[in-house]
C-alpha cells in the first residue's frame, strides 16, 4: 500500500524544533520497558464470555510481539501491509499492534459492531492483505462473516480467527510456535522497523461525504498527543490503567493500548462493558485511570452506589464523546472518589482539549477543557473572521497530533497551509481559554460515543419503497447521549413504514444495529428551501415540539 500522507511533511520541521516528534516508535517505548522493568507485570485481559484473565509481563510481552510478528511476516506480510482486525479488547489485539509494528505493517483496527456492508467497503479500500477476527463474540459467528467476505475482496488474502481450533486460527499461524526462536527471525524483525513518520495506525471514521474515511497516522502524531495528555493528567509508571471502551476506537488505543506501554504503567482490559464486572475489576487490580463515555461513568457510579462496595484506588476518571450532566458529575465524584475530566477530541488528532485535575468540579460540566501542550484552536466566524469569547463559531485545530491525511482522499483532509484542520464542529471559547462544543456542522449523531453515518443511513432508507423522503436528526439521552430518530414521508402508493419495519430493513442490508434509528416521525410533507433541499433546523424543531409535549402530557397522567 502507498499512503498518501500528506500533511506530515508540511509540518515536519516546526514539530521536531518545537519538541513533539521524538521520532519514537511503540517499539522504542516497549524495548525501553523491557531493559527497565522486565518483570513488571504490562498487561491483564479479561474476556467476560470466557471467564478468563491473561496476564503478560514487559518481557513477555517483548517475546509475544516478536513471535506474531515473525509470524506475520512468514504470512508475507511487511511493510506498510494494512493488517485489519476486528477483535474486542484483547491480548490479542494488543500485541497484534505490537507486532505489525514491528515489521512496519500497519494495523487497522474495525469496531465490532461492523457487519459485511461496513466492512465490504472498508477492508477493500485499504487494501487489507490480512484480516483477523474472533471466531465467535457476543453470540455473532464472525468467523463465517469474514470468510463470506473473503471471497468477495481480491486482495484479502487471508482471515485468521483468534479462538479458533483450525490451522487458519491465531494460535496455530502467529502465537503458539516460537517463531522467535527461527535462524532468521531477527533479520526479519530488524529489517524494516517503522520510523516516527512512517504509517503505523489506519482508523475509519464516518463522515458526512456517505463513505467513512480512512485517518492515517504516524508514531509522531499519535505519541506527540499522548505524552501532552498523560503530562496534563499526572499520569506515570505508577498507574494501573482500565481500558473497558474499544480499542478500534482512538480512544482505546491511544489510551489503552499505546499510553500505558509509553509510561511503563499497567494495562488492564475489559472486552464486554458491564459495571459490575467494571467495579470487582477496579477493586481486583487496583486501577487508578480510565477513560470512556458518559454512559460508562453513569453505569460504573450507579453501580458503586447501590452495590456499597467503594473503588477507592480509581482517582481519576476521563468523560468524552457527549457533554457530562452536572448532577452525574457531583455524584460521581461522591460515590467513586474520583475527579472527573471532561474532554474533546476526534480520530483525526485524539484529545484536543482536557480540563485539569486541579480545575474547580464545574469546568468538567461547563466546558470541554482546554488545549493541551503542542495544541493549538481557534473559533471563526462564517466570514473567517475571530469571535470574541463566548461566541459561537467554527472551531479549527492545528496540533502536533494532527493526522496525516485521509486515505486516497487528499481533496478531504480540511487543512490549510498554516497546518489549520476545520474540525466541523461549532464551539465557543471562554476567556480562559477553555471551549465547549455547541454543535456539529457535520451532519452526525453521537450516540453513546459512537458516530452514526447519517448520510449513509438515509441514502439506504430513500431506497425502501414505502419512503419518499427521510431525514434523521439526534435528540439527547440521558444515557446514550444522543439517539437517532427518523422523519418519513410516506410514498402514496404505501401504507407508512413503522420503526419495526426500517429496523428489519437495515438489518436486512447488514448495517450495524447501533445505526438503526430508534425513533420515528411521520410527515405529510418534508421542510425545505425553494429549491428543495430538506431543512434539518426546521425539523430538529419539530422534533424538539412533540418530546415538550409527550413529557407535559406524561406529567398530566
Amino acid at each position: 500500500m502507498q499512503f498518501d500522507a500528506v500533511l506530515l511533511k508540511q509540518r515536519r520541521d516546526a514539530m521536531v524544533a518545537g519538541g513533539f516528534w521524538l521520532d519514537r516508535t511503540i517499539n522504542d517505548a516497549l524495548d525501553d520497558a523491557v531493559r527497565l522493568c522486565p518483570e513488571k507485570l504490562a498487561l491483564t485481559a479479561y474476556r467476560i464470555e470466557r471467564g478468563d484473565v491473561r496476564r503478560f509481563t514487559y518481557a513477555e510481552l517483548s517475546v509475544m510481539a516478536d513471535r506474531i510478528a515473525v509470524g506475520l511476516s512468514r504470512l508475507g506480510i511487511g511493510h506498510n501491509d494494512v493488517v485489519a482486525c476486528q477483535l474486542p479488547n484483547s491480548w490479542e489485539l494488543f500485541l497484534l499492534y505490537l507486532a505489525c509494528s514491528r515489521i512496519g505493517a500497519v494495523m487497522n483496527p474495525l469496531m465490532h459492531i461492523f457487519r459485511e456492508r461496513e466492512l465490504r467497503f472498508m477492508l477493500d479500500y485499504a487494501e487489507t492483505r490480512l484480516f483477523i477476527v474472533p471466531k465467535l463474540f457476543r453470540k455473532f459467528d464472525y468467523e463465517a462473516m469474514a470468510k463470506g467476505l473473503q471471497t468477495e475482496i481480491h486482495r484479502l488474502e487471508r482471515v485468521i480467527v483468534a479462538g479458533g481450533d483450525g490451522e487458519d486460527s491465531f494460535e496455530a499461524l502467529l502465537s503458539g510456535a516460537e517463531w522467535e526462536k527461527a535462524p532468521d527471525a531477527q533479520a526479519i524483525l530488524s529489517t524494516h522497523r517503522p520510523g516516527g513518520d512512517d504509517i503505523t495506525q489506519l482508523l475509519f471514521t464516518s463522515g458526512t461525504t456517505g463513505q467513512p474515511k480512512g485517518v492515517m497516522h504516524s508514531a509522531n502524531t499519535l505519541i506527540s498527543n499522548i505524552q501532552a495528555y498523560a503530562a496534563r493528567l499526572h499520569l506515570g509508571a505508577n498507574d494501573t490503567i482500565l481500558m473497558a471502551s474499544p480499542m478500534a476506537h482512538q480512544t482505546g488505543f491511544m489510551y489503552g493500548l499505546m499510553m500505558p506501554i509509553i509510561l511503563q504503567a499497567r494495562a488492564v482490559l475489559q472486552d464486554i462493558w458491564q459495571a459490575p464486572k467494571a467495579a470487582e475489576v477496579i477493586r481486583a487490580e487496583s486501577v487508578s485511570f480510565t477513560m470512556a463515555s458518559t454512559p460508562f461513568l453513569m453505569d460504573l457510579t450507579h453501580e458503586v452506589e447501590e452495590s456499597g462496595k467503594p473503588v477507592p484506588t480509581l482517582r481519576c476518571f476521563l468523560c468524552a464523546g457527549a457533554p457530562i450532566p452536572g448532577p452525574l458529575v457531583a455524584q460521581a465524584q461522591e460515590t467513586l472518589g474520583a475527579k472527573i475530566i471532561s474532554a474533546w477530541g476526534m480520530t483525526e488528532n485524539g484529545a484536543v482539549t482536557l480540563t485539569m485535575p486541579e480545575d474547580d468540579d464545574e469546568r468538567a460540566v461547563n466546558t470541554d477543557g482546554k488545549p493541551l501542550p503542542g495544541v493549538k484552536v481557534k473559533i471563526l466566524d462564517d466570514t473567517d473572521q475571530p469571535v470574541p469569547p463566548g461566541v459561537e463559531g467554527r472551531l479549527f485545530v492545528r496540533s502536533c497530533s494532527n493526522f496525516g491525511g485521509y486515505l486516497k482522499s487528499a481533496h478531504l483532509n480540511a487543512m490549510d497551509e498554516e497546518g489549520w484542520f476545520d474540525s466541523g464542529d461549532i464551539a465557543r471559547m471562554d476567556e480562559r481559554g477553555y471551549i465547549r462544543i455547541a454543535g456539529r456542522s457535520k451532519d452526525v449523531i453521537i450516540r453513546g460515543g459512537e458516530n452514526i453515518p447519517v448520510v449513509e443511513i438515509e441514502a439506504l432508507l430513500y431506497q425502501h419503497p414505502a419512503i419518499a423522503s427521510v431525514a434523521i436528526v439526534g435528540y439527547d439521552d440521558a444515557r446514550m447521549g444522543e439517539r437517532a430518530c427518523a422523519f418519513v414521508v410516506p410514498h402514496e402508493a404505501h401504507a407508512p413504514p413503522t420503526l419495526r419495519d426500517i429496523a428489519d430493513y437495515l438489518r436486512g442490508l447488514q448495517v450495524a444495529i447501533q445505526y438503526v434509528p430508534e425513533r420515528l416521525e411521520i410527515l405529510e410533507a418534508m421542510p425545505t428551501t425553494p429549491s428543495g433541499k430538506i431543512q434539518k433546523f426546521k425539523v430538529r424543531n419539530i422534533l424538539r415540539q412533540r418530546l415538550v409535549e409527550e413529557s407535559a402530557k406524561a406529567e398530566r397522567s
